[in-house]
């Protein structure tokens, strides 16, 4: 049975114990027994516990040695890896093409997980992320609504929204509510790995200066005028009246494009 180790809350550790709501963070990752699956901080074990009853074999990645050390216990004879390392650490190239991943992720984590995630050699082929909600929200955002972050996950994985997560069905209640989100990767990647540095450069000048038009933003990040900027955006078929988080990835790509050439 899982341990009464009250949560670290310096590692960002919050409980997930209902049952209804475990099965379904489960069912999202539509595993079989022929699947890998790296839960990313299993915890006590409960959503492992799902995972195991599912897939082929469960590769648990646990930053906490306390609980690393007695995770194995509580499933004997399962086909459970237990490593007590820090996920970011981690190498991807160890799993199997095609795995999965599940996690209860801590939130002061989600994006550099996010990040490893979509950006690795060996890419998983779904994703489901329990997340704060407001940052779930943020990776499945569309143009109008756009971040960083958004383009960064939204790049290599189709991202949709998954069930809610009151705060209350955690121990202790975190101070927002969670959400699932569950990242398709892209067969075709939408930014080339050869394209990848100069496209996130391009991105991050626009995003450089919150609120502020294009022009502005880009003319400061990309250390450009404000006349060029703006003839770069009018060539790429974009309003130099527009904010970053406006923009679809592809209208990126367009601008990506006419910076080259310029």
């Amino acid at each position: 049975m899982a341990s009464a180790r009250g949560p670290k809350k310096e590692l960002g550790q919050h409980w997930l114990r209902d049952p209804e709501i475990l099965a379904e963070i489960a069912e999202a990752a539509e595993l079989d027994e022929d699947d890998v699956v790296l839960e990313i901080g299993p915890g006590l074990g409960t959503l492992t516990s799902r995972l195991l009853a599912r897939a082929g074999r469960v590769v648990a990645v646990e930053f906490d040695a306390d609980l690393a050390r007695k995770l194995p216990g509580q499933f004997p004879g399962k086909n459970l890896e237990v490593i007590n390392e820090d996920i970011l650490q981690f190498d991807l190239n160890q799993l199997p093409k095609g795995y999965k991943v599940v996690a209860n992720v801590p939130y002061y984590i989600t994006s550099k997980i996010v990040e490893k995630l979509m950006t690795a050699e060996n890419k998983p082929s779904l994703a489901v992320l329990l997340v704060q909600k407001e940052v779930a929200q943020r990776i499945a955002a569309e143009p109008g609504e756009m971040s960083i972050l958004a383009i960064s996950a939204q790049a290599f994985a189709e991202a949709e929204l998954d069930i809610e997560v009151p705060r209350q069905f955690f121990t202790p209640p975190p101070k927002v509510d969670s959400q699932v989100v569950v990242l398709r990767t892209r067969a075709e990647p939408l930014v080339a790995a050869e394209d990848h540095k100069d496209f996130f450069r391009i991105v991050k000048a626009g995003f450089s200066a919150k609120r502020k038009k294009l022009r502005s933003s880009l003319s400061g990040g990309l250390g450009v005028s404000k006349d060029t900027a703006e003839q770069l955006l009018k060539k790429a078929g974009i309003s130099p009246d527009a904010r970053a988080e406006d923009l679809a990835i592809a209208d990126w790509q367009r601008l990506l494009k006419e910076w080259r050439v310029r």
